[in-house]
């Protein structure tokens, strides 16, 4: 059993300039002489935790975390209709994290992300491999073309009355088309009125998608404040309309260029928004990933799987 450590809080905050009007906000917790890890938080446009970590030995770690371009504390905030969304993709994304490492003046880390962030540590790995030490990979996904199907159509065999209200968020005529697509254009609408509605349509089907696993939260996905609720949706929207700008199946395609890290995946059996299927078959290309399926847990995890999660975080650490 791996206790929590007492609360650690940021000793270090800045914010990196991107050089195209962007700016992202980070933070450091834990020993600056420590092992570094990143955080990279889900979403996308989730934001990172504003709270302390428990996780993490603060004597071994030095544990970084920051808001992806657009959200959280990183301006502009996608709630602002103005933000420039084409300056938001996934390779914008592994760009600054390549360029938060130099900034940070860090050799190598340990990446840690989970469900969206999964997609990004995946994809930033296999792009810079000699930068990453190990990887822990709660509720995987890769973000491919028949996930983000399954997570906004397909579940809807499962929550079919609330699937129709997610469905009929968007104008009559484009209920039939591309759901995804209609409501990015929705959150880029000039009446903030219309964004709202179409963001609180959005999290209800998000929130319903994971109204049955065990050990889950109620109303995970909803709890935020209305700008937050914009951001999250716009980015979301955004990415997964445009398939997060991945190539079919890329990430399972490219696994072999992690080869030689080792990873933790862990994974939810009753995860109804990404079945345990895409962490089985990363780990079957990715030898050197241990893949833990937990049987009392969903997408929003539990004891059983933040447990195993503590577990990784902490026999990574004296490696």
């Amino acid at each position: 059993m791996v206790d929590l450590y007492p609360a650690t809080s940021p000793y270090d905050s800045g914010f990196l300039d991107t050089g195209d009007g962007n700016r992202v906000y980070y933070e450091q917790l834990g020993n600056p002489e420590g092992k570094p890890a990143l955080n990279v938080h889900g979403g996308p446009g989730a934001g990172a935790p504003q709270r302390p970590t428990r996780a993490w030995d603060p004597d071994r770690y030095r544990v970084i975390r920051f808001d992806q371009r657009n959200c959280g504390r990183s301006t502009p905030h996608a709630s602002d209709p103005a933000a420039d969304m084409s300056l938001n993709t996934t390779q914008h994304l592994i760009d600054d994290m390549e360029h938060l490492r130099e900034h940070l003046g860090i050799e190598r880390w340990l990446l840690n992300g989970s469900s969206w962030g999964a997609t990004l540590v995946l994809a930033y790995a296999q792009q810079h491999p000699q930068r990453v030490t190990e990887m822990v990979i709660p509720a995987v996904t890769t973000s491919r073309r028949e996930e983000l199907d399954w997570l906004y159509r397909g579940a809807g065999k499962f929550y079919p009355e609330a699937w129709d209200r997610f469905r009929d968020g968007v104008p009559t005529s484009e209920r039939d088309g591309d759901l995804l697509a209609a409501y990015a254009r929705l959150m880029e609408h000039p009446d903030r009125t219309v964004r709202e509605r179409a963001a609180a349509t959005w999290l209800a089907w998000e929130d319903a998608v994971i109204s049955n696993e065990p050990n889950g939260t109620p109303g995970m996905y909803s709890d935020r404040d209305t700008d937050a609720q914009i951001a999250f949706v716009r980015i979301c929207a955004h990415y997964f309309s445009n398939g997060a700008w991945l190539q079919p199946g890329q990430l399972l395609r490219d696994a072999h260029r992690l080869a030689g890290i080792p990873a933790v995946l862990v994974h939810g059996r009753h995860d109804m928004g990404s079945p345990v299927q895409t962490a089985w078959e990363l780990a079957k290309a990715w030898p050197d990933a241990r893949l833990h399926i937990i049987e009392d847990s969903g997408h929003g995890g539990g004891e059983a799987m933040h447990q195993t999660i503590r577990t990784a975080i902490e026999n990574f650490k004296h490696h």
